[in-house]
């Protein structure tokens, strides 16, 4: 003989899926006897007050604000170009010339950056002073361009 599909898991979803359905059903009923009991309302409205405040009377026009729609900016004010040497300056903290990568830490920010021999022009060794600029990597600013001082 061949077992039931049915299992006790299946039954009890069953069970509290239709138990939903009928407590919707329900709410449904109830909030149709409620319409025709009270009537219809319609839709309430909701005021902005001069200050931005939402209000359930009308705002009163002797407070009205006129503003001229040249004064409204929509963008971001610009702000001063501040002009940086893309040239920085550094120390080599470490360098693996098998592997091929190393570290420059900033002389100014003291920040570590990543650099790959692809982006060397001079041979490099730890503690070698180098000027380096900075370009977007895939985990962030690499040193390119890199020059012994």
């Amino acid at each position: 003989m061949a077992k039931s599909q049915q299992t006790f898991n299946k039954s009890e979803k069953e069970k509290k899926r239709l138990k939903k359905r009928e407590e919707k059903r329900k709410k449904m009923e109830a909030r149709k006897l409620d319409k025709q009991e009270n009537g219809a309302k319609g839709i309430e409205f909701a005021y902005v007050d001069h200050n931005g405040q939402l209000t359930d009377t009308p705002p009163d026009p002797s407070q009205k604000i006129k503003v001229k729609a040249k004064s409204i900016e929509i963008s971001v004010p610009k702000s001063v170009a501040v002009e940086v040497d893309p040239i920085r300056k550094g120390n080599v903290s470490f360098f693996d010339s098998s592997k091929g990568f190393g570290f420059i830490i900033d002389t100014e920010t003291q920040e570590k950056h990543f650099t790959h021999v692809s982006g060397l022009i001079d041979s490099i060794v730890e503690n070698d002073k180098v000027t380096f600029e900075l370009e977007k990597g895939m985990r962030g600013m690499n040193a390119v361009r890199v020059k012994k001082v």
